[in-house]
């Protein structure tokens, strides 16, 4: 990748990402203040405190940068309504992250207590409260990601669109975890089944819902452009949960913010679990078979796994695979010159070969 274009891609990026953080932990300053909760509640402001936590936590904004950059692609004026919107996706995620982390029963994420985790630890003898506190703490971060939409600045009818877009790919994003959870209790889930998880499950909501917003509120009619926009999104998403999948097999703990062999011990047949059962032998296959879904699985079996997979070619081909997905991305970029302001667009056409090389 040309050194110039990653490095404004890096600039923009870290530009975006600060300023929304900066708002992001002012929002939560105030919640306290603006949501009406009853005063001798104690466990509510813990649940506020863990939400924060989770929220201003790491993460790599990728949803309001696209957001920002969407913006861009129509104008460099100033738009009224990306705070907001970038507000609300960012918390719509964290609901996605607690909920998640219940499914899997996550101890860790973004490299602290996942919040069901936390809650496990505060009520030790009492799981059914710990699990119906984390579940309501997801539940709540999903409706104050609405709430942050109804109070824009912004025109009735933008309001409108906007909340429209973000009640929509959430209840994709929710059917995306229902058909996670059914890809795990198929044997060999083929490639196209794989696609359509991440495509429901998390590119809609952290590519296309930011891209149409971002359309949306800097004046731009972003049904025209629909399934280009669409196309580019699942190329990336693709992509980014190959890359996701790799890291949990291959990468270390400290990088990936999370125990590595997680998607293993909770029996998910990932990207890269699927590649390694694709091209194991009888023996090999009997042992993944046999960690998938055991949470007591050992490291060194995890270890085993991995070396079957780099012997097999299984590491190869799915570093291979995530590499191509993010040059089709990038080619579909390059299309969009024709509709959208060009020096926008190239950040588009660089973003998918950057996000493969990047750390973290």
């Amino acid at each position: 990748m040309d050194a110039t274009a990653t490095a404004t891609t890096l600039e923009r990026i870290s530009g975006h990402r600060s300023r929304f953080d900066a708002h992001f932990a002012r929002y939560f300053d105030t919640l306290g203040e603006r949501l009406d909760t009853p005063p001798m509640s104690r466990f509510t402001p813990r649940c506020l405190e863990l939400l924060r936590d989770l929220s201003l936590r790491g993460g790599k904004r990728l949803r309001v940068v696209l957001l920002h950059e969407a913006a861009r692609l129509v104008t460099t004026d100033e738009v009224p309504g990306l705070t907001e919107a970038a507000l609300s996706i960012e918390l719509l995620q964290t609901h996605g992250l607690v909920h998640d982390d219940i499914i899997d029963e996550a101890p860790l994420r973004r490299g602290g207590p996942s919040t069901h985790q936390a809650y496990r630890d505060e009520f030790p003898d009492h799981a059914p409260t710990a699990l119906g506190l984390a579940v309501l703490a997801g539940d709540l971060a999903a409706f104050l990601s609405m709430q942050v939409l109804l109070e824009a600045d912004v025109p009735a009818e933008l309001r409108q669109s906007l909340l429209g877009v973000h009640l929509r790919t959430a209840a994709e994003t929710v059917v995306g975890q229902i058909v996670d959870l059914e890809r795990d209790t198929h044997a060999r889930p083929d490639e196209e089944f794989l696609h359509t998880v991440t495509d429901f499950k998390s590119a809609r909501y952290s590519l296309l819902a930011p891209l149409t917003m971002g359309l949306l509120a800097a004046g731009e009619d972003p049904a025209p452009h629909h399934e280009r926009l669409h196309r580019y999104a699942r190329l990336v998403g693709i992509g980014e949960q190959m890359r996701d999948d790799h890291r949990d097999l291959f990468g270390e703990d400290a990088g990936v913010g999370k125990s590595t062999g997680a998607d293993i011990r909770s029996g998910r047949r990932t990207y890269a679990v699927t590649a390694v059962l694709a091209r194991a032998t009888g023996s090999e296959a009997a042992l993944v078979e046999a960690a998938l879904g055991d949470p007591h699985c050992t490291d060194a079996t995890i270890a085993r796994i991995r070396d079957i997979a780099r012997r097999n070619g299984a590491d190869r081909q799915l570093r291979d695979a995530m590499r191509s997905h993010a040059r089709a991305a990038a080619a579909e970029a390059a299309s969009w010159d024709e509709y959208w302001r060009p020096e926008a667009v190239a950040f588009f056409r660089t973003l998918p070969m950057w996000s493969m090389d990047r750390r973290g």
